[in-house]
């Protein structure tokens, strides 16, 4: 277990990289180990395993990656690199990590079985359900908040927020007042008028899931989602600890070594909008669930789910042509299309993403953060690697 001491000058340093990627959402030679599997193993494919063995010696790439491919009762695990630097454990399929923006999905899975409930609905808005919310806010709905056009201005880019960060980056802020970092901002735009990604409106999606049923979030989602999926090991913590064992995540600054930053930042400070942490298996059972499992959502409010805005990416942006939806985005790639969420935090990036029938399913981590604003080589190089999973998911 690590000491809770002070973050090193160099991590601090580096800090403000790391939430420039937190904002926009908001590493060793490799030990390469064969697939493991669960029920029956799908055949290990040789070249997927070299390109993850690239990723991590790469420069500035990831010391550890781990992608989990689901095809029916087929389950097959690729590895490469460490799960941690000190040991050299490889990564597992049972190993904790943040999945950062991944989090929005199951904000959205909570507020969409809401209105399968006839609890919410998608033209509820701030100013009937958070009327202590800035009345200028009041006009966005719900629709618009799960889909990034809300226009609310995002609070994990507000200097007084950043600034506690740089200060503390493990101070525990009241998860339910982050709206207030920009709560004398006016909307960036018209409500419905543009996308753009903020990290304030799955904070607000929250708030509203809580107003309505008079229960906390975290309590709506173990009713809502951990429970009906049996997912045992993901959570949503305040602190800066994560469970053990957990996929280590890593500052990669080359000619610096890799530097351990799975527990510099509190969840508090991103809470519904990035802080829940899981584990490839249970991230794997989630998003095929939500990006198409029979039973989970009714069929009229997967068709809402599904209206897509054309170009709207997920940050970071993940394979192929991306589109958003209610809390969901569309990959379109070479191979095929799938569903799903990306997510970066500083030492990790996610991707998660499932068919249309909920079928199949691919996870796809990495412990190092990058971005559009975070090592975007390294992205696109990522992005590519994806998009060669996603072809093998489809491919059988």
């Amino acid at each position: 277990m690590a000491a809770p001491t002070p973050i090193r000058s160099r991590s601090r340093a580096r800090l403000r990289l790391s939430l420039a990627g937190l904002a926009a959402s908001a590493v060793l030679g490799a030990l390469v180990q064969p697939a493991q599997a669960t029920g029956t193993p799908a055949p290990h494919d040789k070249a997927l395993q070299k390109q993850l063995n690239d990723l991590v010696r790469t420069a500035g790439g990831p010391p550890g990656v781990i992608a989990l491919l689901r095809q029916g009762d087929r389950t097959s695990a690729y590895r490469a690199g460490v799960s941690d630097i000190r040991t050299g454990r490889p990564p597992r399929a049972s190993d904790h990590m943040r999945i950062a923006s991944v989090a929005k999905a199951f904000s959205g899975a909570v507020a969409l079985r809401l209105v399968d409930r006839h609890k919410l609905d998608l033209d509820d808005t701030i100013g009937e359900l958070l009327p202590s919310q800035p009345a200028a806010w009041h006009q966005v709905s719900l629709r618009q908040l799960l889909s990034h056009t809300s226009g609310l201005p995002d609070f994990s880019t507000a200097p007084a927020f950043l600034d506690i960060l740089r200060e503390d980056p493990r101070h525990r802020f009241d998860s339910r007042r982050l709206l207030e970092f920009v709560a004398d901002k006016e909307l960036l735009f018209p409500p419905g008028s543009r996308y753009e990604y903020s990290n304030s409106d799955n904070i607000a999606v929250a708030l509203m899931a809580e107003a309505v049923t008079g229960q906390p979030y975290e309590r709506l989602l173990d009713e809502l989602v951990y429970r009906p999926l049996d997912l045992r090991q993901t959570s949503l913590p305040q602190g800066y600890r994560l469970p053990r064992p957990y996929l280590h995540g890593y500052d990669v600054t080359p000619p610096a070594p890799p530097e351990d930053i799975s527990e510099v930042l509190s969840a508090s400070g991103v809470w519904a909008s990035g802080g829940i942490v899981s584990t490839p298996k249970d991230l794997s059972a989630f998003v095929r669930a939500w990006a198409g499992g029979r039973g989970f959502l009714k069929e009229e409010t997967r068709r809402q789910q599904r209206t897509f805005i054309p170009g709207a990416a997920s940050e970071p942006a993940g394979p192929g042509v991306n589109a958003g939806g209610l809390a969901i985005f569309r990959y379109t790639t070479r191979c095929g299309t799938v569903y799903g969420h990306t997510g970066n935090f500083p030492g990790y990036t996610q991707l998660a993403v499932g068919t249309a029938d909920g079928k199949r399913a691919l996870t796809f981590s990495i412990t190092t953060q990058t971005s559009k604003s975070v090592k975007p080589d390294l992205l696109a190089k990522v992005r590519a690697v994806q998009e060669d999973f996603v072809c093998a998911l489809l491919k059988h």
